[in-house]
């Protein structure tokens, strides 16, 4: 058993994971799922957490025993596991961030009463600003800020989905019918929902990549010590998810009030979801912690995607080392930001599009990335003792079964 200082001091990676995690897949996923189709929701939830849990833990475990990152397991798999990557990367730098930029500016829109603002300027603003603080606050900043943004959101959101269930579910529209799960509009949402969460299987290597950066300034801490850091973000993304389904489904679900797939109006609707139900006064206060909220994801989101980025190329150019300077590290940041800015404005800020784009390349690569992972965690790169133990493995395949299966009865229902 570890002691509460240890837990802290290790407090990191893990943290990192939960903060980039709720975001688009909790506020605008997990609520939707309550609003649309009610308690049901919570067994996809559910399932996604504890069926990907091994995907991601492979990425702390592989990391801490080989002080390699998992895209450099990826290569001693061979080159063609390497460029599978760098291809699912390239597709999620043209999508993730764009999402995620375009619900915050909406958040932000919304907060200042600014809604008459083009959101793809307001998503400029954020993006150079959040470019600012990751150049020269590097990961330190970003570990040390969202220590606080997390613990104000989970105790926020607590008290919300308390005062929710203490005043009960709404009252249900005479003409509410409830929506089919199983159909063409069901199964996308299920693709797009489990799709990112808790959040897209790619992202194991970005917990890999903040764990090598966190120890440049500390002792790498055990594996045991690094797992148990791990499971506390992650614990935290699970209960945050189901806590977001609740609010949908007890202030939503049965008034056939559909949410907006505008960034702005969405994210009206959520900030006076959570007023509803404690009060006009608290206005303010919902619409800062959920902005808080995106804003962390985006910088969490941006950071490891940079760090991803220069990670790959400087594993397929081995020979040229500008890809590891710090002045690499910041070129990337704005590189992303110009690449994302550009997706927004020809996009026209459609937030679903973006999102739903997002999402289904997530669904659909979740599988093979989850296999990789397997891959390097069960090879001669680790010592057989600190291997996955067997129900790990079993829960693993199960994942992958569970994930392919739900792909190629996607395509079926849709494509065939």
């Amino acid at each position: 058993m570890l002691d509460f200082k240890t837990i802290l001091k290790n407090l990191g990676p893990g943290l990192l994971f939960a903060s980039m995690a709720i975001g688009t897949s909790h506020l605008v996923l997990s609520t939707k799922a309550g609003a649309q189709y009610g308690w049901v929701m919570v067994i996809p939830i559910i399932l996604a957490n504890i069926l990907k849990y091994p995907f991601f833990e492979f990425g702390v475990r592989y990391t801490n025993v080989t002080n390699k990152t998992l895209i450099e397991g990826y290569l001693n798999r061979g080159k063609g596991y390497l460029w599978f990557y760098a291809l699912i990367t390239l597709v999620t730098t043209f999508t993730i961030l764009a999402a995620l930029y375009t619900v915050t500016a909406g958040l932000f829109m919304n907060l200042f009463g600014i809604g008459h603002n083009s959101i793809a300027m307001i998503a400029l603003v954020l993006f150079l600003i959040i470019s600012a603080l990751l150049i020269f606050g590097k990961y330190k900043f970003l570990e040390i800020s969202l220590k606080f943004v997390v613990s104000i959101l989970f105790v926020a959101l607590l008290v919300t989905t308390i005062l929710v269930l203490v005043k009960g579910p709404v009252a249900h529209a005479p003409s509410f019918e409830p929506l089919p799960i199983f159909n063409e509009m069901g199964i996308l949402f299920l693709i797009g929902l489990i799709g990112w969460m808790p959040t897209s299987v790619e992202a194991s290597s970005w917990i890999s990549l903040w764990s090598i950066e966190k120890w440049k300034t500390q002792s790498k801490p055990s594996l045991k010590e690094s797992l148990q850091e791990f499971n506390i973000g992650y614990t935290i993304t699970a209960i945050l998810a189901i806590f977001f389904m609740i609010i949908g489904w007890f202030t939503l679900y049965g008034t056939n009030m559909q949410l907006s797939n505008n960034a702005v109006s969405f994210a009206d609707q959520v900030v006076k979801l959570f007023t509803q139900h404690i009060g006009s006064w608290a206005y303010l206060f919902i619409a800062i912690s959920a902005f808080a909220t995106m804003f962390s994801t985006c910088m969490t989101a941006h950071d490891a995607l940079a760090r991803v980025s220069l990670d790959i190329i400087s594993l397929l150019r081995p020979k040229n080392k500008w890809y590891i300077t710090k002045t690499a590290f910041a070129i990337a940041v704005l590189v992303l930001t110009i690449i994302n800015f550009v997706v927004i404005a020809a996009f026209s800020a459609n937030m679903g599009n973006l999102v739903a784009l997002a999402t289904f390349v997530s669904f659909v690569v979740a599988p093979i990335i989850g296999y990789m992972n397997l891959k390097n965690v069960t090879s001669n790169d680790i010592d057989p003792k600190l291997r996955p133990g067997r129900r790990l493995k079993i829960l693993t395949y199960a994942g992958i079964l569970f994930l392919s299966c739900f792909a190629l009865y996607y395509f079926y229902v849709i494509v065939i």
